[in-house]
This record gives C-alpha cells, sequence and structure tokens, in this order.
C-alpha cells in the first residue's frame, strides 16, 4: 500500500476567509502504477452545529478508514468555527452552504472529479442545501440532519427572529448557553431544505439517523427521505442518539457499504 499522512489545507471561502481543511488521500496498490489520488472520490465532510471537522477524533478515524477502502477524504471546518477565519456569530446557514460551494470548487481545481458530500447534523442540512445547484455532485449522505431547521433553532431561544439581524440572540442548547446574531435565524427562513431534498435526485441519497436522537428528533430522517425523489435509501439505527455515541460502527457499516456500491474499488488491491 502507499500510505499518505493528513495534509493541511487552507481554502479561501467567498469572503476571503481561509477555511481550514485536512485532507488524506486513498491508499492505492502498488498494481495501480501510481494512479493519481485524483482519480478517486473524494468525500467531503461537512461538521456539525458548534462541531469542528476532527469530529473529536471519530472524523479523523473514519478518513483513515476511507482511505484504505480507496477514498479520498476531506475535512474543513465552516467559517467561524474550529481553525477556520471568521467569527462563529456571524454563523449562518447560506454561509455554510456557500463555504462548501468554495471547498468543493478547490476539489475540482486539483482534479477531483467525482466529489461525494456527507453532513452531520447542521452540516447534513448544509449538503441537502448545496447539492441542488450542483449537478455534478455525485451522491449526497446525512447523518442526524435537520429538516426544519428553522422550526429547531426558533424552540431554542425567547426572543422573536424578527428585528435587527446584527443584534446577537442567545441559544440555550446542550451545549450551553450560545450566541449567534439574529441574521441566523432570519437566513433559515430563506431555505426549503424539502424541496432540495427532491431536487437531488437523480444522485443517490442516504440518510442516516438515530432512533433515539432527542436534539434532532428521528421523524426529520423520514420527512427528508420522503421528500426525496428515487434512488434514495433510509437507516435508522435503533437505539442510537444525536452523536451516534455507542453506534459510530454501526453508522460507518451502513455509510463504507453504501459507498463500495457507488464505487466498487476491488480493482485498485
Amino acid at each position: 500500500m502507499i500510505n499518505s499522512a493528513w495534509k493541511t489545507l487552507r481554502i479561501a471561502n467567498k469572503d476571503g476567509l481561509l477555511l481550514a481543511g485536512l485532507l488524506k488521500t486513498a491508499f492505492l496498490s502498488e498494481e495501480a502504477n501510481g494512479a493519481l489520488d485524483s482519480n478517486r472520490p473524494i468525500v467531503v465532510v461537512c461538521h456539525g452545529f458548534t462541531g469542528t471537522k476532527e469530529g473529536s477524533g471519530r472524523a479523523l478515524a473514519m478518513g483513515e478508514e476511507l482511505a484504505a477502502l480507496g477514498f479520498n477524504t476531506l475535512l474543513f471546518d465552516f467559517a467561524g468555527c474550529g481553525e477556520s477565519e471568521g467569527d462563529w456569530s456571524d454563523l449562518t446557514l447560506s454561509g455554510q452552504i456557500s463555504d462548501l460551494s468554495s471547498v468543493v470548487a478547490w476539489c475540482r481545481q486539483e482534479g477531483y472529479s467525482r466529489v461525494i458530500l456527507v453532513g452531520r447534523s447542521f452540516g447534513g442540512s448544509t449538503v441537502i442545501g448545496y447539492a441542488p445547484q450542483d449537478k455534478n455532485i455525485s451522491a449526497v449522505c446525512t447523518w442526524a440532519a435537520v429538516a426544519r431547521p428553522d422550526r429547531l433553532f426558533y424552540n431554542l431561544i425567547k426572543e422573536s427572529p424578527e428585528g435587527p439581524a446584527d443584534e446577537l440572540i442567545t441559544i440555550e442548547s446542550e451545549e450551553g448557553r450560545l450566541e449567534l446574531k439574529r441574521a441566523f435565524f432570519l437566513d433559515l427562513a430563506k431555505h426549503d431544505l424539502l424541496k432540495c431534498s427532491a431536487a437531488i435526485s437523480p444522485r443517490e441519497l442516504l440518510v442516516i439517523h438515530g432512533s433515539a436522537d432527542e436534539t434532532v428528533p428521528c421523524n426529520n430522517a423520514k420527512q427528508i427521505y420522503n421528500a426525496a425523489l428515487e434512488p434514495k435509501k433510509l437507516q435508522i439505527i435503533n437505539g442510537a442518539d444525536h452523536r451516534f455515541s455507542n453506534h459510530i460502527n454501526q453508522v460507518w457499516e451502513v455509510f463504507f457499504n453504501w459507498l463500495k456500491a457507488l464505487d466498487p474499488v476491488d480493482d485498485l488491491h
């Protein structure tokens, strides 16, 4: 096998902010005669709300597994998150969709023509919102994605979502008290993710959710799946919470098998 370490990236978004990224290239066999890494699909991973690209180490571990399966992996922090430039209080769904657009554009500039998107929680909402505007995305997968983020986040605030866009609003979340600008809430109303789900077709869609998710209830997955057109697949992980705390190996198995069915790599090993 040809092994490789994670490569540190800095990708400029449309506002000129540098997004921190990590790239893991696929392990290719010697029989591949030095085939370019870009000949293999690249899996772009979008972290969740308040998350970071490393996913507390689990996203890194997943990237190692994907490399062994013959898939490139790109992890990145949205603007204002993790090691990326920007202020977290400026976060919006439109901004994250724009950041993802910049990351996908970087992938294509580097020669990665087959891009597969996976997003967890609010990152899953981001990939659903982005995919319809980019018909060259190969496939989409969501983990515990939010189907109606306006309804979810409005329930976490006491103030009205209407008002000055730059005013800070306090969110009571499982991470504690957080502050975002009112622009975040005003922006959510612009996005119909169920309509976007239908527009992912004819690309493959895999929706994964935990049956015991109390943060983003499982009916969100069913809404996304029911709105989507074929080809689509819904996988409910029995007993799993929002973070898939004790079920990550089950999620990986479902996700990896789906990827391998999309793009068999036996000829590279």
